[in-house]
């Protein structure tokens, strides 16, 4: 009975960090003070657009019921969510605002640029033909969109000012995941022209040179999220057929990812640019392995609709599940707001740790 007990204990330390590892906003915000942090730039695809691509011509667009149900009013944004994304929690955290808008909203004001911008456009990847083939923004031209907020920025607080905020802001970047599933496994587009390691290398490659330029920019603080386990998405479940994760694609995301970590660290040493990795492919793992941990029920399906190939046009206007919270998928590719905010805390505890230490 003693040892039974000791069992328990040991697993209830084990699983205590997991539960009630509440994050220190108040010392976030003063680390952020000492090292001048002064605001969020964000690069990437649907994981991190909060509605750029409503002033696209494409068909990649969650401005529409039911997306947006949780968001402040109920409104649907732009974002591929029931509510806000991983960045506007984060933005929310450092204490700038309770969202991150998108550089091409029309009704932004001149106060929020000083918050922090996203630049990002759902459908987006490393690969500039993943972006062309579905009309949104390359990186290359969310780039050129952060020089265009530059020359905003000097007029509104001057040259020197906008430097300083440049060379002080944490700039997001966060995509991949189209790469993969659109160009590469269900197109098969670039699996033609190359094998999935020689893919691998490419879009890392291409990444490198994402944050080479974006250092030219004035970067210097560097968050790269890591792509989520592929093969777990309700909609590559139902198209290949299968009821549980598909291995194929996990070991993409899982050897992508550590191709991601390894340029991070030659990032470090060749520019200096301080730089976290945020792995959502062990956090989705994680919440997906032990949901009540979480407080999840739904794992293998989306919220929206039947849950299983729904996203985007084909959620317009569905029905969804009562309650999202308890749902890691929202609709069959984008996680939920609770999702988000998971990996949220996971993002502001390596920032802590490893960039404002």
């Amino acid at each position: 009975m003693r040892t039974m007990m000791r069992v328990v204990m040991i697993l209830a330390i084990a699983v205590m960090p997991l539960l009630s590892r509440a994050f220190d906003v108040h010392q976030l915000r003063q680390l952020a003070a000492q090292k001048n942090v002064t605001c969020i730039l964000v690069f990437g695809d649907s994981s991190v657009d909060p509605g750029n691509n409503n002033r696209l011509t494409t068909t990649f667009k969650g401005n529409f019921p039911p997306y947006g149900k949780d968001f402040f009013n109920g409104r649907p944004t732009g974002r591929f969510s029931n509510g806000r994304l991983a960045t506007d929690f984060i933005a929310e955290a450092f204490g700038y605002t309770t969202i991150i808008p998108g550089f091409l909203e029309r009704s932004l004001k001149k106060e929020e640029f000083l918050h922090g911008i996203s630049f990002a456009s759902a459908a987006s990847g490393y690969d500039d033909l993943t972006a062309n083939l579905t009309n949104v923004l390359p990186v290359s031209k969310q780039l050129e969109y952060l020089e265009h907020y530059k020359i905003q920025m000097r007029r509104l607080v001057g040259e020197k000012k906008t430097e300083e905020i440049i060379e002080n802001a944490i700039f997001i970047l966060s995509m991949g995941t189209n790469d993969f599933i659109q160009n590469y496994f269900l197109e098969p587009v670039r699996s033609k022209q190359y094998s999935l390691e020689e893919y691998e290398d490419y879009l890392t490659t291409c990444m490198i040179n994402d944050i080479k330029a974006m250092h030219r920019l004035g970067a210097t603080r560097l968050v790269v999220v890591g792509v989520p386990p592929l093969g777990c998405m309700p909609l590559v479940k139902t198209l290949v057929g299968a009821t549980k994760c598909v291995d194929s694609y996990n070991k993409a995301s899982f050897s992508f990812n550590s191709k991601i970590r390894d340029k991070l660290a030659t990032i470090r040493a060749s520019l200096g640019v301080k730089n976290v990795y945020v792995d959502t492919y062990d956090i989705i793992l994680r919440a997906m392995a032990s949901p009540k941990r979480y407080g999840f029920a739904v794992t293998w399906k989306g919220c929206c609709g039947s849950g299983t190939f729904e996203f985007g046009e084909t959620c317009r206007g569905l029905t969804t599940c009562q309650d999202p919270t308890k749902y890691i998928f929202w609709d069959a590719v984008h996680p939920t707001e609770k999702m988000y905010r998971i990996i949220a805390d996971e993002a502001l505890r390596s920032l802590s740790d490893k960039i404002l230490a």
